[in-house]
């Protein structure tokens, strides 16, 4: 479990003052230049030590990815976009540290900017996210206002603005290229890789897409060092992660905790426990509503991290614990995430546009049970042909569900179809 002392994020709940003054009392904003000093490729360096994966869903190696950016200017100028999009279902940690935390994420802008050679920051939030723009506009004028950011950001020599874009709420603008395509005043829709944005992105220019958490994080690894960072967690899977957890459980919370925590210990620590008991639990999605759920028989000693949910045929994802207990109908619960995957395709590929649809249809019908065994075959097949034949990850994210329904709860299903059959006959 936790020390308190190792959190990064000390403002989480909004206890404290979550402007400029009580986030200098939290260490932040504590000599940035300092942080700065340590030159471009020595922050790099060190985010790469600390072992730090996108906290987006991807997983992908943070300062590998900062890495990408030209080290030479061939005029173009670079730029950092944060990913505040935050759509994915269940999942609500960003909108914390931006609500309670602002100045957290704008160091870290600061930070991660310098080292990518950037000359600015856009953070694109989501457009539901109305107190949190305010408060990041706020943190963002009171910044300014002390020579934190604009010209000579922080006394260190360097030029560095931040600007906050507003999205209009579309899950598709979550996904990198989707959300340079907005912010640039295009329709929302995903571009084909490569070139990828390191190279052409936004407006044309070199850019590295990171979500909000990824770069909050930074300034307080390279205060404490990568050390500290790597030390918590397990290998390949380093650090503190901030998790979601909501559904059936006593207390729905959003905690800080390390990574590779046991799934059955970071639900009864701190969500007071599955509703009726752990014997009551009948399933749940670890990462986010576009991973596998996984059975009772797999929570009961998962550990939450990258590798192992892998290992598991899930994901980490966001880390958005969706909690089911046995009052839940995971057949229905499956199709309303199947509807909200079709409701959001943008459309572009073929596989995703029609085959969601699809599937949401056949996902209705084993609701009601007015199928046939032989579609359960048909709609994983349909499944396999969308995952991986997309351009983004959205095709994928509505299979995924689906198949993690089929793999752990293929009997209820039939007995389903078996039980609507012999009603009807009789």
């Amino acid at each position: 479990m936790l020390k308190d002392q190792d959190r990064i994020f000390t403002n989480l709940y909004g206890i404290h003052d979550w402007k400029l003054a009580g986030a200098k009392s939290r260490g932040i904003w504590d000599n940035t230049k300092a942080l700065i000093e340590m030159g471009q490729d020595g922050i790099i360096d060190a985010m790469k030590e600390s072992g730090l994966r996108g906290r987006g869903g991807a997983g992908f190696p943070t300062g590998l990815k900062w890495s990408f950016m030209p080290k030479e200017s061939d005029g173009r100028p670079s730029y950092l976009v944060v990913n505040a999009d935050e759509s994915e279902p269940g999942t609500c940690k960003d909108r914390e540290i931006m609500r309670f935390d602002p100045h957290r994420l704008l160091e870290g802008c600061l930070v991660a900017g310098f080292a990518m050679r950037a000359v600015a920051a856009y953070i694109y939030i989501r457009g539901e996210f109305v107190q949190e723009a305010i408060n990041l506009e706020i943190a963002i004028q009171e910044a300014y206002a002390d020579g934190l950011i604009g010209k000579n950001a922080a006394n260190s020599g360097y030029d560095f603005d931040i600007y906050l874009h507003r999205g209009a709420g579309a899950y598709i603008c979550g996904e990198e290229t989707a959300l340079i395509e907005s912010l640039e005043g295009n329709k929302g829709q995903p571009r084909l890789k490569p070139p990828f944005p390191a190279n052409v992105g936004v407006w044309g220019c070199p850019s590295t897409v990171n979500n909000v958490e990824s770069i909050a994080v930074a300034p307080e690894i390279l205060r404490r060092g990568e050390g500290w960072f790597s030390g918590l967690g397990r290998p390949n899977n380093t650090g503190t992660k901030l998790f979601c957890i909501s559904g059936h459980v006593n207390k729905p919370c959003n905690v800080e905790e390390e990574m590779g925590i046991p799934l059955k210990e970071l639900i009864e620590k701190h969500a007071g426990g599955v509703r009726g008991g752990w014997d009551n639990l009948l399933a749940i999605i670890p990462g986010g509503s576009s991973v596998p759920l996984l059975p009772k028989s797999i929570c009961d000693d998962i550990l939450m991290d990258f590798d192992s949910l892998r290992d598991a045929q899930s994901g980490l994802g966001t880390a958005a614990v969706i909690v089911m207990d046995k009052s839940t109908d995971v057949i229905r619960a499956i199709e309303r995430l199947s509807h909200f995957y079709k409701h959001e395709s943008c459309g572009q590929c073929t596989p995703c546009r029609e085959g969601t649809g699809w599937m949401w249809r056949v996902m209705q019908r084993l609701v009601s049970g007015d199928a046939e065994i032989e579609e359960i075959d048909m709609l994983i097949n349909v499944s396999k042909r969308i995952e991986g034949h997309t351009i983004c990850a959205l095709g994928d994210a509505a299979a995924w569900p689906i198949q993690g329904l089929v793999r752990h709860f293929r009997p209820v299903i039939e007995e389903r179809i078996k039980s609507r059959k012999a009603a009807r006959a009789a």
